[in-house]
């Protein structure tokens, strides 16, 4: 009962009532006082060593970034089609026959020369006569080029049958032919050396003083 009664006695002298403080009493005023608000106060010490802190934050970032390989950029495909790729030229086949090394017949650009032909027939030889044959006219597909020997008769000009070829025919043979004189001779001949050998009976209308009637008068006669 005595420990009981002493715990009820301490439970009652915590339930009593505080006294009532008179504002107007000694030492009270601070009692009755506005709370002041908790303000953070930093030291200038504590200030350096978080400014310290950033930077070091700011400078090891940079440094990481600089470890860090810069990304290469990928290669790009190339297209297999170049734009500045020349289209092929044509081709076509020459017989080149007579006085050269390897006689036979040769491809070429379609734009080539008869001294190209000649090159690619391994040349013309030591006893080559070259002054009947034009080096610098343009050569066709399909044509025979005749390289005469020093000496050699012009038997070309004579084509078959008989008939005379207007292509190698020298400006003797030419003037056999009707209507044909010195003058239509050489102008048939500075023709074909102009713009190659004829290709048809037909070209003689574009030679200067040739024209239908005389056509016909040696349309028997000759062959390109």
């Amino acid at each position: 009962m005595g420990v009981a009664k002493t715990l009820w006695e301490i439970l009652d002298h915590q339930r009593q009532e505080p006294a009532i403080l008179d504002s107007r009493d000694t030492g009270t005023s601070n009692h009755f006082a506005k709370a002041r608000p908790f303000r953070w106060k930093v030291g200038v010490r504590a200030a350096l060593v978080l400014v310290a802190g950033v930077l070091v934050v700011v400078v090891g970032a940079n440094f990481m970034r600089s470890l860090t390989p810069p990304l290469e950029p990928l290669p790009v495909a190339e297209s297999s089609e170049s734009p500045s790729a020349e289209p092929l030229e044509n081709t076509v086949m020459v017989h080149v026959v007579g006085a050269v090394g390897t006689p036979g017949v040769v491809s070429l650009p379609e734009s080539s020369r008869v001294q190209d032909a000649l090159a690619l027939a391994g040349g013309a030889l030591e006893d080559a006569d070259l002054r009947s044959v034009n080096l610098a006219r343009a050569v066709f597909d399909g044509e025979q080029i005749l390289v005469p020997r020093v000496g050699d008769l012009p038997d070309s000009s004579i084509g078959a049958l008989g008939l005379v070829s207007l292509s190698q025919a020298d400006q003797a043979t030419l003037e056999t032919l009707p209507r044909i004189g010195p003058a239509t001779a050489e102008r048939i001949i500075a023709w074909r050396e102009a713009r190659g050998p004829f290709r048809s009976v037909e070209d003689l209308l574009a030679v200067s003083g040739i024209g239908p009637a005389t056509l016909e008068g040696l349309a028997d006669l000759v062959v390109p």
